[in-house]
């Protein structure tokens, strides 16, 4: 593994935005909601995560934080 992402679930309001950004495909909304209603994206834990940060760094809200190995 590259690198992976944590998605702060109570701060992400399902923009949308880092799920288009992400080379990979690696994000997608979650299917429960956050304390806030709405779906938060959420990572796949995939190993193919290159910790590009393009996510973090299209991410309205700031929250999404980038892990490199």
């Amino acid at each position: 593994m590259k690198g992976r992402i944590e998605i702060n679930r109570d701060l992400c309001k399902g923009c949308e935005i880092c799920i288009h950004f992400c080379p990979k495909k690696l994000i997608t909304l979650s299917e429960t909601l956050n304390a806030a209603g709405y779906l938060p994206s959420e990572f796949s834990g995939s190993p193919e995560c290159t910790g590009c940060a393009s996510c973090a760094v299209v991410c309205p809200e700031v929250a999404i934080e980038v892990y490199r190995a």
